[in-house]
């Protein structure tokens, strides 16, 4: 018997408040109306538990399938279960945003590290020398990309990669992109202004994501440092925090909203046809210019 299908497709985010996951979301969400399914959205907050019981009712609820988003690496095995109990329950599913060896296991990617290294080439030509990275916990998989393609890129210059110029701000600033406040707080910036306080400070920072680069704009406002003339700042996602910054940032645009489309379509097409092999599928990216850099001043 060929089972009925409820034209429903199931979502796992770990964090919907992140703009860089909502953006997904709403390409998913689009593309399931474009061909007639049901989006039903699941927040896990990044909790394995909930991964595995959103899993289940899912099932149960007679879900067509399941696009699934893990963006913390630090639990390689909570990813594996998780997509074992999918597989067990005979769960149609993508992986979005994250490449799985898996057999059978379709993913939809973006490459962070390249735009990582894009970033940093940018700088360099610009002339920079001394540039830093701030960017959220490294246990983020396109945290730890964007900032391992910035490394790659310094050493292909012969650049030694500092580690008082790399900062992580896993308290004040989640995952990709959301603040826990709008105000940069004396505790929440101290990291930045740390970095920004070195007798020969960095004159130019990648930062993992817009939000974060606006905070760091704000501390330079308090600090008394110009953008771009005292330090150039690049970011990601390409979010309407870059264009509502002051000075606008430049930033790349992953294309997240492509990347759930994507996701989606190709969830759709593999329950439609069970027997279509896995892909691996490599959204673009590309950087946007605005006013935050500027050749180094010496």
């Amino acid at each position: 018997l060929v089972k009925k299908r409820s034209q429903t497709i199931g979502l796992i985010v770990p964090n919907i408040s992140n703009t860089y996951f909502a953006t997904m979301a709403l390409g998913v969400d689009e593309a399931c109306r474009k061909y007639g399914n049901a989006l039903m959205l699941c927040n896990s907050g990044d909790q394995h538990k909930l991964d595995l019981e959103y899993i289940t009712r899912l099932a149960g609820q007679g879900c067509d399938g399941v696009i699934f988003i893990m963006a913390n690496d630090s639990d390689d095995a909570a990813c594996k279960e998780s997509l074992q109990m999918l597989h067990d329950l005979k769960l149609p599913f993508v992986m979005l945003d994250r490449f799985i060896i898996k057999k059978g296991c379709p993913s939809i990617i973006v490459d962070h590290v390249k735009g990582g290294e894009l970033v940093t080439r940018h700088l360099l030509e610009l002339g920079h020398r001394r540039i830093g990275y701030i960017g959220s916990d490294t246990s983020m998989i396109f945290s730890a990309d964007r900032k391992s393609g910035y490394q790659t890129a310094l050493l292909q210059h012969n650049i030694l990669p500092r580690a008082d110029y790399c900062v992580e701000m896993t308290a004040a600033i989640n995952a990709g992109g959301t603040s826990a406040s709008s105000t940069a707080t004396e505790k929440d910036s101290a990291p930045l202004r740390c970095l920004l306080s070195l007798p020969d400070r960095p004159t130019a920072v990648v930062v993992s994501d817009d939000i974060l680069a606006a905070t760091l704009e704000r501390v330079c406002l308090e600090m008394g440092l110009s953008i771009p003339e005292d330090l150039s700042i690049v970011s990601f996602n390409n979010s309407l925090f870059a264009r509502l910054a002051s000075p606008q940032l430049t930033s790349v645009d992953i294309n997240s909203f492509q990347l759930g489309a994507e996701a989606a379509t190709q969830m759709i097409n593999h329950i439609e046809d069970p027997g279509l092999p896995a892909t691996k599928i490599l959204v673009p990216h590309h950087m946007v210019e605005r006013d935050s850099c500027c050749p180094p001043k010496n």
